[in-house]
């Protein structure tokens, strides 16, 4: 199952969200702090948004570990977010668990209160550790993917 982590990663280096998602099995379910739970198509739609979004990105990850059904890796993540254009330095490590020889569950990790601080500067440092800031964020980045989702019909 390494390679399949590797490729997941390998692809998201060059914003191939096609690759990406192929790593996925189809009843794939996401889960991260910006974004809640996600499945199937939603986690897949997520992915290409993020890639197409993407503005001064690089992926570094390692320290893959994975046994018969499961798997993690370290991830780490430079970009501007796209509502601030703040530079963010994401450090995140993932889990995952496999079906068919694909990923089912994708769960990463990450200090949101670190995170919110970058992406939204002193506001983010203010309230980017409460429940409060948590639901506004999943409400935001939920309407961000319904309005890529509708475009993308188009």
């Amino acid at each position: 199952m390494e390679d399949i982590i590797t490729s997941f990663y390998q692809a998201f280096q060059q914003k191939d969200a096609a690759k990406m998602n192929a790593c996925y099995h189809d009843d794939i379910e996401f889960e991260d702090p910006a974004f809640g739970k996600l499945k199937g198509e939603d986690a897949k739609c997520m992915w290409e948004m993020l890639c197409k979004n993407a503005v001064n990105f690089k992926l570094e990850y390692g320290d893959i570990k994975f046994a018969e059904n499961s798997g993690s890796a370290h991830w780490e993540a430079w970009y501007d977010f796209s509502r601030t254009g703040k530079r963010v330095h994401n450090i995140i490590d993932a889990s995952f668990e496999f079906k068919d020889g694909k990923i089912i569950k994708h769960h990463d990790h990450f200090n949101l209160h670190r995170w919110a601080t970058q992406a939204m500067g002193w506001k983010g440092w203010l309230l980017g550790g409460t429940s409060f800031f948590k639901k506004k964020l999943h409400e935001q980045s939920g309407k961000a993917l319904e309005k890529y989702k509708m475009k993308k019909v188009q």
